[in-house]
């Protein structure tokens, strides 16, 4: 990324790498929550967790960007080494346990980057994924979520609240549905005050039970939540093709990329048959080329992310998933 950002600076490569990864996307533009996106695929949170990439980014053909996840306060993350390939899963597993450069650092960032291409939807859509510092009790954690939500709102377009990362210790107890409540119907009332009011989402796990996920449904229809991302990566390691004693020794982490292609598409569809439709779904796990990304689509999803595609098919995956969709 670094590579691509420094040839970037080059205006006549700029406009070549521009014109080599984009192509006609005016028939797939959608516009969701009332943002309109130029194109349905987007960057799921974890790659750019500082948002130091985006315009290379947009270079790259992406219709929008999550961000973070962000937390209040700069931290480590986990130790390393916490990121593993499983190359004949084609799957990804990390504990990276937000590694961030905090709430403040980013905003100022985003505020620079905002200068130099205008207002929150002139260009490229920039989701703001927001989630607890580790040290910080569950009891408290609608405190950190306010403080990166008040941080970053001028600058993002939409928010999505983390509770379901599975590498900080006892954040997807924030999925039960009392927990949720407290910081979702807080978060909504800071919204609703404010001149430009951002769209709240909510990223979920795969691993939920369907009573935990019919819960959540039952509160975002409640309370009006905006959307629902589905979905976060897995702590399961079903059916997989590398040999045991290397998953073992790669260790605990979420599970994402291409086995966890069909568990993310039938909550979508869960989602969606239970909500008639009424709430928005950007659908994550296992997209790798066109033909996955429209089962998503077809499943529900109004937007998708990729993520270990992404690292796995390189930077020509989002004009490759567009053209297959046009």
């Amino acid at each position: 990324m670094d590579a691509f950002k420094f040839f970037c600076r080059i205006a006549p490569v700029k406009k070549l790498l521009t014109k080599n990864f984009n192509s006609d996307t005016s028939g797939i533009k959608k516009n969701i929550f009332g943002l309109n996106f130029s194109n349905p695929i987007g960057l799921a949170a974890g790659f750019d967790k500082n948002a130091k990439y985006l315009n290379e980014l947009l270079i790259m053909g992406f219709g929008f960007v999550e961000i973070g996840t962000v937390t209040p306060v700069p931290q480590q993350g986990n130790p390393k080494p916490r990121l593993f390939r499983l190359p004949k899963d084609k799957a990804i597993i990390n504990r990276m346990g937000f590694n961030n450069d905090g709430a403040a650092t980013i905003a100022q960032r985003l505020k620079e980057y905002r200068k130099r291409l205008g207002p929150p939807s002139s260009e490229l859509i920039i989701g703001g994924n927001i989630g607890k510092n580790k040290a910080t009790p569950n009891e408290d954690a609608w405190k950190d979520y306010e403080k990166c939500f008040e941080a970053l709102h001028d600058y993002v377009d939409y928010f999505v609240v983390n509770v379901s990362s599975p590498n900080t210790p006892g954040l997807r107890d924030l999925q039960q549905k009392e927990s949720l409540r407290i910081i979702l119907s807080h978060l909504q009332n800071l919204n609703r005050p404010k001149e430009a009011q951002r769209p709240l989402l909510l990223k979920i796990s795969p691993d939920l039970s369907k009573e935990e996920l019919d819960d959540i449904i039952d509160l975002a229809m409640e309370i009006k939540l905006d959307g629902i991302v589905a979905c976060n990566t897995t702590i399961t390691r079903e059916d997989l093709l590398t040999a045991g004693d290397i998953v073992l020794k790669a260790g605990a982490g979420g599970l994402s990329g291409k086995p966890l292609n069909k568990k993310s598409t039938d909550i979508t569809r869960y989602i969606f048959e239970k909500t008639n439709g009424e709430i928005p779904i950007i659908t994550s796990g296992g997209i790798f080329n066109g033909t996955e990304a429209k089962e998503k689509f077809q499943g529900g999803a109004s937007l998708i992310q990729v993520w270990t595609g992404f690292i796995y098919e390189g930077p020509a995956i989002v004009k490759n998933i567009c053209r297959s969709l046009e």
